[in-house]
């Protein structure tokens, strides 16, 4: 798989928001976010002038993130927290047995995955998240105890997004699982699969590197809220 325009990749919401989720972009002249329903998620092209956009934007949400380089704020909201992440790729089909079966998550689902969410993973994931792409999930006794989906997307690359492991079933597998057919089905379509991980969630960072993902560069998710 060639890295060609991978440098999209150091401004992976900018390039997502200009190519394949045009529809879902908020956008304040060289800054963007994904509208708060879909994601909450922004980035700009100039961090000196991000102050104005960023005030904008926190009448739609109070809670959000600026992906990239640190952005300049107005004094009426804070940055609550640098999250440091390593962005990962993979350019090769990922080979491992799918020994449990694996499901397209549709509309009927919904409920099932927003309801595991809530449990592991609530401050990334908003109502209309899964929307962005396709999620696949791993059933057991008719309870949705896995999943692993797409959320940011450009011409040439999707990001592996959301591996979610209800607390009762780890350690079984799953998310390798999971991981594993959500990159391959976007390595079938000629596309790069690429993932932001904490950069200190180490049993994460081994399971992919042990896949295939190779770590590109760190990325910082600057979460802004209000300053009250």
């Amino acid at each position: 798989m060639s890295e060609k325009g991978s440098n999209k990749l150091d401004n992976p919401v900018w390039h997502s928001l200009s190519e394949s989720h045009k529809e879902y972009a908020i956008t304040y002249d060289d800054t963007q976010f994904y509208d708060p329903e879909y994601c909450p998620f922004g980035a700009t092209l100039n961090t000196k002038k991000s102050s104005n956009a960023i005030a904008q934007y926190s009448n739609l949400s109070d809670n959000f993130f600026i992906v990239g380089e640190k952005p300049e704020i107005p004094a009426t909201l804070k940055i609550a927290n640098e999250l440091v992440c390593l962005q990962m790729m993979i350019r090769e089909p990922i080979d491992i047995p799918i020994i449990d079966t694996i499901i397209k998550l549709e509309e009927n689902h919904r409920e099932d995955l927003l309801g595991l969410v809530k449990i592991v993973y609530p401050e990334y994931f908003k109502s209309k998240t899964a929307t962005l792409g396709n999620y696949y999930g791993i059933y057991k006794d008719s309870q949705l105890v896995a999943v692993t989906g797409e959320r940011m997307q450009m011409n040439t690359f999707i990001e592996v997004s959301a591996v979610i492991t209800h607390p009762n079933y780890l350690g079984k597998g799953y998310a390798k699982q999971l991981v594993a057919h959500t990159a391959n089905t976007i390595l079938n379509q000629n596309k790069t699969a690429f993932l932001h991980v904490y950069e200190k969630n180490f049993g994460a960072i081994k399971l992919y590197e042990k896949l295939g993902f190779e770590t590109r560069r760190k990325i910082s998710f600057w979460n802004i809220t209000r300053n009250e």
